[in-house]
């Protein structure tokens, strides 16, 4: 995250919070977030200009994108209860859940207050935010409830979670451009859905590979390479089966640490989740390469997005 969208960030906080605590606590979060190099931001605003848009509000707009992101996450990892170094992690319960309104509704303040001034009324609506964030949240009860049952299912709400989400960073930097085409904003839509899918398979490879508090598997999730795990486990490796069943307890599980990882790695999971995230991201470069973009933005925002999709096996092999 830059310093400019740090800087606005911190003035938008200023500007609706004035508890010398709070203040502090929220400026806290968004530097400890910076840390991590978020994106929301910067593909809000190369998306904008990407697409010839040249507002002097993208900066304001691409800091509420990542004020909103920032919220989201906070949520995310208070209802997973993982991440546990992360500051709104480390501090009671009451106080992140007081900051992730407080960064919500000062979105909502800072997006009332740009449509007040003359030229700037055709800033992101609030009704389309809240379109691509509510869709986000039934997506995330799908995960929480672990109503995933296959495939089609976690593509359906991986579509809907992460997808939402790349949906409104772009929707953030395409909607209020001075002259915008029906078709490519339809299919930026689209795009952007592909992308989070994609991503999000990333992220799940990675996690499935992790044995340490935030491994998708000792939290009994449902992602790609669980189901696929868990189909052939029965006769292969048992113990996933009678782990997610509850036949026996974590700690005996966890037990079994290196035989499940060998299990992972010669399974072919890794290689069926490649191969699988390897049609989204034909179908995301094909529709990229038909768009009209400007650079040098284009190339900011196949970084940002999906630039580092194409990865093989043993890439993931390697973090374990």
């Amino acid at each position: 995250m830059c310093t400019e969208i740090i800087e606005e960030m911190n003035r938008i906080i200023d500007s609706h919070y004035h508890n010398p605590d709070l203040n502090e606590r929220l400026k806290q979060f968004v530097l400890a977030k910076a840390q991590e190099r978020p994106v929301w931001a910067e593909i809000t605003s190369s998306c904008h200009r990407m697409l010839g848009g040249r507002s002097p509000w993208i900066e304001r707009v691409a800091a509420v994108t990542e004020m909103m992101l920032l919220a989201l996450d906070i949520a995310d990892d208070l209802q997973d209860r993982d991440n546990l170094s992360k500051s709104w992690m480390t501090c009671p319960q009451e106080i992140s859940i007081n900051a992730l309104l407080s960064f919500i509704f000062a979105v909502f303040g800072e997006l009332g207050e740009l449509k007040g001034i003359e030229g700037a009324d055709n800033l992101p609506a609030l009704d389309g935010i809240c379109r691509y964030v509510n869709c986000a949240i039934n997506g995330q009860h799908r995960d929480l409830t672990r109503s995933i049952a296959s495939e089609q299912d976690y593509i359906a709400a991986v579509l809907e979670k992460s997808g939402s989400l790349l949906k409104l960073a772009c929707y953030m930097g395409c909607s209020f451009l001075e002259q915008s085409d029906p078709k490519l904003m339809a299919d930026m839509d689209e795009m952007a859905g592909w992308i989070g899918v994609a991503a999000q398979l990333d992220n799940d490879l990675k996690d499935v590979l992790r044995y340490d508090v935030k491994n998708d598997l000792l939290e009994k999730k449902m992602t790609l390479p669980i189901l696929f795990l868990l189909e052939h486990s029965e006769e292969e490796f048992p113990v996933l089966k009678q782990y997610y069943d509850g036949e026996i307890d974590c700690g005996t599980f966890l037990a079994h640490k290196q035989q499940c990882i060998q299990y992972i790695v010669d399974s072919g999971c890794i290689e069926y989740c490649l191969a699988v995230q390897t049609l989204f991201v034909n179908r995301i470069e094909q529709m990229w390469g038909e768009m009209e973009t400007l650079s040098p933005w284009k190339d900011v925002f196949r970084e940002a997005t999906f630039a580092s999709f194409r990865r093989s096996a043993d890439s993931y092999i390697a973090v374990v």
